[in-house]
């Protein structure tokens, strides 16, 4: 057989970096177990109906062909809308691309980015992602650890001392996953002034915009000598319940956006025409669905911190935004996959090891909140409970 390239080998075969713990969740549950999955950030909700049944319409109506690499006007359109509106940066459909999820889009702004050997910064914990996009773009990531005890706020200082002659690009990702955490202003700007000292690309994924509880988000696109280095990832997949539907988007200059309109052309070839008008149709009428998908979460968020808080080991990150819970566990063991499995176990819940966020993250777990209310509730309870009396080996 013919060798695999380099890139492919950087991004596989690589050692259980705790999906496994999540994997093997699901192989229990399968086999009629009765396990509760707290590892994966996927609704336990349907799309709302509106935009299902735009769908359909699409598909009587013949929309079944081939569709601008970039997007559709009314799409590109209502997305760039969107984004004047909500960060106050006038943003045109020629600053707009869709794309196949915020993943595609990740993967492209680094491609566009960074040359093979080039150094991208990504900020811990990160999305369990980021490394291995920048490996498979050719590049190098370079990680910049943050502290719990400092709720995970990054240090601009710190950034900036990890910058080479190498680097091109940073990667953050506020409201994040998966700590909750969201960028002050103070935090933004340092980053912002790191980029224009040194000519990077910033690219900033946004994809949780839209479940903000405490704070305000702030796109670093529009600080001061920034929308001409930012790349802005979205997606529709958190804020309209629409994971497997795959509608992402990049913000970026004119310039940028064009040259990664030659890149899909090689890789995607345009999106459906049916599951864009989908889309359209949860931007311009799904707002409520979106504001009533956002309560929930906060509501969770909130009940899941009660049922914690009663342990007397853990330590729970109130998350600011998202749909996630970072939990320290370190009062009961350095490790959170070693705690992760052994929960799965003899309790029988998923979670995911804070290990798969990165060195910052060892000692803690990770839970989703896409579960029913009084199961999360139940599951936070037992969590819990199985911290205060397990004793790692």
């Amino acid at each position: 057989m013919a060798e695999h390239s380099t890139r492919i080998r950087s991004i596989t075969g690589s050692e259980d970096d705790g999906w496994g713990v999540h994997y093997r969740a699901q192989a229990m549950q399968s086999a009629g177990e009765d396990v509760t999955i707290l590892s994966v950030g996927d609704h336990d909700f349907t799309t709302d109906q509106r935009i299902v049944d735009a769908c359909k319409d699409s598909l009587d109506a013949g929309q079944h062909h081939y569709s601008p690499v970039t997007g559709g006007v009314d799409l590109r359109e209502a997305v760039s809308a969107r984004i004047t509106e909500r960060t106050g940066v006038t943003t045109s459909q020629d600053e707009t691309i869709i794309c196949p999820g915020g993943q595609a889009g990740l993967y492209a702004c680094a491609t566009l980015a960074i040359n093979p050997g080039d150094e991208a910064i990504i900020v811990e914990p990160y999305y369990a992602t980021y490394a291995q996009t920048i490996l498979a773009a050719g590049g190098v990531p370079v990680c910049v650890a943050t502290l719990p005890e400092d709720g995970f706020q990054p240090s601009a200082a710190a950034i900036a001392a990890a910058i080479t002659s190498k680097t091109r690009m940073i990667l953050i990702n506020s409201p994040q996953n998966p700590s909750g955490v969201v960028y002050t202003r103070e935090t933004l700007e340092g980053i912002a002034a790191a980029c224009r000292d040194h000519n990077l690309w910033l690219v900033s994924d946004e994809v949780y915009e839209s479940q903000v509880y405490d704070g305000e988000h702030i796109s670093p696109r529009a600080l001061e000598g920034m929308t001409d280095r930012t790349l802005v990832i979205g997606s529709m997949s958190k804020s309209h319940a629409m994971t497997g539907w795959r509608v992402g988007w990049v913000i970026g200059p004119e310039a940028a956006i064009a040259s990664l309109a030659d890149l899909f052309l090689t890789m995607t070839y345009g999106m459906a025409p049916f599951i864009q008008n989908a889309a359209l149709v949860g931007l311009r009428e799904g707002g409520q669905g979106e504001k009533e998908i956002a309560a929930l979460y906060r509501r969770r968020r909130d009940r899941a911190l009660q049922a914690l808080s009663k342990s007397a080991k853990l330590k729970v990150h109130a998350p600011a935004a998202a749909m996630y819970l970072l939990i320290d566990v370190r009062a009961v063991s350095a490790s959170g996959e070693a705690f992760a499995n052994a929960l799965l176990d003899e309790e029988k819940i998923g979670v995911m090891p804070g290990e798969s966020f990165g060195a910052s993250a060892a000692g803690h777990i990770r839970i989703s909140l896409c579960t029913e209310d009084d199961k999360l509730a139940e599951a936070c309870a037992r969590i819990g409970d199985f911290a205060d009396n397990w004793s790692a080996a």
